[in-house]
This record gives C-alpha cells, structure tokens and sequence, in this order.
C-alpha cells in the first residue's frame, strides 16, 4: 500500500505600519503565481525554523513569528507535487530594515532571468481581494484578514 503524500507549507503574513499586507509575485517554470511569502517545510524542519529560513532565502529578511494565524482546515490537493496540501499562516514582523526592491506593480521581474523569478509588492489590506492571491487557501486566509484587520 503506498504511503499518503502531504505537502506542508508554512507562510508569513506581514503587515506593515500603513496597513499594508507583503505579497510574493512568482514565476516557476513558466507559471506565474501570487501567494504570502514562504514556502515548502523540509524533512526535519520545525515550522517556525522552516517560516524564517523562507524569508532568508526568498528576501534576505530576519523576522519574529508574533501568532498562529490560520491552519488549512479543509482538503486541497497541492499545486506542486500532488498529496494533501497543508499550509500553515503566521503573523510575522520583521527584525531588521527591508533592503529588498519593493515593486509597484504584479510580475515585476526586471531582469530576472531562468525558469524561477521573483518580486514582492506590499498591497492595502483595504484593497485585497481574494484574485489578488492565486491559491485556494491564500484566498481563503485573505477573507480571514479583512474580516479580522479590517
């Protein structure tokens, strides 16, 4: 019998002091996507440990889980790999300036090259709507954000 496959992601959710949610713009082989910083837990990984080593990697910025924000509570198939998607949201601040190229506008990607591109854009949280995000669940945690921040 083979094992079930689960994919568990762990994201942060950061909101800056204009009321400003960050937002990752992505493009991976091809395809372009819109999600909250973060990523994929590796064999071994805690959350937490797994949630900050994302946003090293992916914006060269330390941060302090403040909560627990949302935890996947219904079934989806994950995008990347097949198996139960589990995605698990924290609020996060950051411990240090941000250095990295905010951009102003979705797919951003100035001189990026290869099959893996990204940029970050802060949006409203006023202004986020669920098509601001691509993923089912980021779309459904954007609906718990404006019904708990705003």
């Amino acid at each position: 019998m083979e094992r079930p496959k689960f994919n568990v992601r762990v994201y942060g959710i950061l909101i800056n002091d204009r009321q400003e949610v960050l937002l990752s713009d992505e493009e991976e082989h091809g395809k372009q996507f819109i999600k909250f910083p973060g990523g994929g837990l590796e064999l071994g990984e805690g959350l937490i440990d797994g949630l900050k080593r994302e946003f090293i990697e992916e914006c060269d910025l330390s941060i302090e889980i403040l909560k627990h924000f949302y935890t996947t509570d219904f079934f989806i198939e994950s995008a990347f790999g097949g198996g139960q998607l589990i995605s698990i949201y924290y609020l996060v601040k950051p411990l240090q300036e941000i250095n990295f190229k905010i951009s102003k506008y979705e797919y951003d990607f100035g001189g990026q090259t290869g099959s893996s591109k990204q940029c970050f854009r802060f949006v409203p949280l006023e202004a986020l709507q669920n098509e601001s995000v691509t993923f089912p669940v980021d779309q459904h945690v954007v609906k718990l954000l404006k019904s708990n921040y705003l």
